[in-house]
This record gives C-alpha cells, sequence and structure tokens, in this order.
C-alpha cells in the first residue's frame, strides 16, 4: 500500500476544498434563481415530493470539478514557464508530473468538454424537457468523440481492437444514464456518487500505478474533484432538500466517474492480478443493478424503459415500508459494501478476489431477496 506525504495530503485536500467551496457557491446562487432561470421541479405522480422544489443543482457539481481543472492549468502554465516561482512545499512527485501533464493539456481538456456537453445538455433537459431520443443521441457522440479522440480502453482482456472502443463507449452511456435514473430521492444519487467517488480516489491514490510504481495522482485528482462538488451540493440536498441536482448533474457526475474508472489502470493491467478490473464493477454494482433491474420491469410491462417511474431500488425498499431516509440509508450501505470489495481486488490473489466478487453477488442476492418480498406483499 502506497502511503501519502503530508505535503501531497495538503495538496490533494486543497482539490476537494475548492470544488466543495465553488459547489456551495454555485448551488446558492441556483437556489436564489431558480424560479427566474425556470428551473423549478413541480410534483407530480412519479416523484416523491409534493411542492415545488428548485433544480439545476448539479451546475455546482459540474463547476465545482471544473474550477479545479481551472487552476490546475493555470498552475501547470506558472510550472512550466517559470519554475522557480513554484513553493517549495509541492512534493517532488508532483513536480516531475508537471511536463507530462503540460503536453496532456488538451487531452484534459477534452475530457472537461464532453463533461460540460453533457452537464449543458442536462440543463437543457430540466429547462425545456428534451425527447430521450435526442439525449441518447448526444450521448453516445460525445461518449465516442472522447473514447475514440483519446484511445480510453475499458481493460476488459478481450484480444477484439475493435470491441474494447464500443464497450467503452457504452459504459459511459449506461453511467450517465444509471446516474439519473438513481436521482430519485433526496440525496441519493449524489450519496452513492459521493460514496463511489471517495473509495475510487482511496484505492487510487494508495495503489501504486505498474510502469510507474507511483499512485495514480491524476484520476484521484479526477475523483477527489467530483468528490467536493457531490459534497458541497449535499450540503443543499440533504433531507429534506433544498434543491435538487437536476439532469444537469446526473448526466455530469456519471459521464465523470465513467471517465474516471476508463482511465484508471488497475494494477492487474501488467499482468500481476489481472482479477483488479473488476474493481469498477464492485464500486458500481448497485447503481448498475437499480438501472438494469428498472429496465427490466418497464419492459415486462411493456412500457419504454426510458419512461420515468416509480419503479426504482429506492421506491420499492418504501414498499416494503422503510421511511425514505432508510432506503436511503440501505441504499448507502450496500454502496460501501461492495466498494470495500474494490480496494481488496489490487491487494489480492484469485482466491481472495473469488471471494470479494462472492459478497458482492451475495449483496446483490439479498437485494433480490428484498424485491421478491416486495413483489409478494404487492400482490397480497
Amino acid at each position: 500500500m502506497t502511503s501519502i506525504s503530508p505535503s501531497l495530503g495538503l495538496v490533494l485536500g486543497s482539490v476537494v476544498i475548492v470544488a466543495l467551496v465553488v459547489s456551495l457557491w454555485i448551488v446558492s446562487w441556483v437556489k436564489r434563481h431558480a424560479l427566474r432561470l425556470g428551473l423549478i421541479d413541480m410534483p407530480n405522480e412519479r416523484k416523491v415530493h409534493t411542492s415545488p422544489i428548485p433544480r439545476g443543482g448539479g451546475l455546482g457539481i459540474w463547476l465545482g470539478v471544473l474550477s479545479v481543472f481551472t487552476l490546475g492549468t493555470l498552475a501547470l502554465a506558472l510550472a512550466s514557464y517559470s519554475p522557480t516561482m513554484v513553493p517549495e512545499s509541492i512534493p517532488e512527485n508532483v513536480r516531475q508530473m508537471v511536463p507530462g501533464l503540460w503536453s496532456k493539456l488538451s487531452s484534459i481538456w477534452l475530457l472537461l468538454a464532453g463533461g460540460s456537453v453533457v452537464a449543458i445538455l442536462g440543463l437543457m433537459d430540466d429547462r425545456y424537457g428534451l425527447d430521450w431520443r435526442v439525449r441518447i443521441a448526444v450521448e453516445f457522440a460525445v461518449a465516442a468523440v472522447i473514447v475514440y479522440g483519446l484511445k480510453l480502453q475499458l481493460t476488459a482482456y478481450i484480444d477484439l481492437p475493435w470491441l474494447t472502443p464500443i464497450l467503452s463507449v457504452i459504459w459511459i452511456v449506461m453511467l450517465i444514464n444509471s446516474f439519473n435514473m438513481l436521482d430519485n430521492m433526496d440525496a441519493l444519487s449524489a450519496g452513492v456518487a459521493a460514496i463511489i467517488a471517495g473509495m475510487l480516489a482511496l484505492m487510487l491514490l494508495t495503489t501504486t500505478e505498474p510502469a510507474q510504481r507511483e499512485p495514480q495522482l491524476f484520476v484521484g485528482v479526477m475523483a477527489l474533484a467530483l468528490l467536493g462538488g457531490l459534497l458541497g451540493f449535499l450540503k443543499h440536498n440533504w433531507p429534506p432538500a433544498s434543491i435538487f441536482m437536476g439532469d444537469s448533474g446526473s448526466y455530469f457526475v456519471g459521464y465523470w466517474i465513467a471517465v474516471t474508472t476508463l482511465l484508471s489502470t488497475y494494477s492487474g493491467s501488467s499482468g500481476q492480478a489481472p482479477h483488479a478490473v473488476f474493481a469498477p464493477l464492485c464500486l458500481l454494482a448497485i447503481p448498475i443493478y437499480d438501472t438494469l433491474s428498472v429496465i427490466a420491469i418497464r419492459l415486462r410491462e411493456g412500457r419504454s424503459p426510458f419512461q420515468a417511474d416509480k419503479k426504482h431500488f429506492s421506491h420499492r425498499l418504501v414498499e416494503l415500508g422503510m421511511t425514505k431516509r432508510q432506503a436511503v440509508g440501505t441504499i448507502y450501505l450496500a454502496t460501501l459494501t461492495c466498494s470495500l470489495g474494490a480496494l481488496l481486488l489490487p491487494r489480492t490473489d484469485w482466491i481472495g478476489a473469488g471471494l470479494v466478487l462472492l459478497i458482492v453477488l451475495a449483496m446483490l442476492g439479498l437485494i433480490a431477496l428484498l424485491e421478491s418480498l416486495t413483489s409478494k406483499k404487492s400482490s397480497s
């Protein structure tokens, strides 16, 4: 396990704080101007709130992340053109990353541009309501540009070079919609995303990348920036929520987690522990389960998988008799349990990896058991 020096910890902590402060400020601004901006979520039969509530809080998450990388870009420019002005407190391993990051600045901002497009797409959907076909088309277009433009590859050990980019595109689009579907109760989608972002950052920063034998600082910073933005938003979204993230937030969160997992190098990439590639599936087991189960229910009932309803995992827990807060807390615990398995995968052998995957499957089996109780209760 890699240790983090106090100076590096200070830099990483600053990433979270910058994103958090910017997110708090932007979300507060959106709340004050939501009516004028037309960002009001009205209650209806498929929603759990009973009074109009502002939405668009996801702008704070997006701009919180954007602010971190804007300041980072300025710092890189300073370090590249005036190295003597860089504070001595900056860790040496961070200094050594400057030339590489500067050469990849266009790629970094392409990632941010993709996130900005999906955030603006979500904002337009919040404001005007877009046809699902338009949303999906834009999501696939953005994902394709990012995957093929940056040559992102889903690590799957599939000896078909043409297939992995297609799977990567599908991965991005699936997670965009997974976190959008999960955004159906106060603090649910943002809280689950915060747990995943925090655990992903912990895994990346405490596991060395095989080639450089250094922690994966850049992708760790990506996860921490998202964590800060989410924490700032959660201050306003904690039950009872005073603002919703809206599609602008859920689209961006899903996109950012997807590209972060694609950019991550798992310790199995050089052959020592190939089972570590299952880490993203452990981290994202609950959002993926929610998405697939909702789609299955809608198709079974002869409806479009894109037709909004109250059939999500959280809703089904409420049908069992839980309060909304209890349902959200249950999903938090399930997400944390599965995410802890992701931390173990790079550090164990095949037997340990098998046990981790069995724990995750047992958690999903427990959820399925709860689902069957829901069905019996509804039919009785």
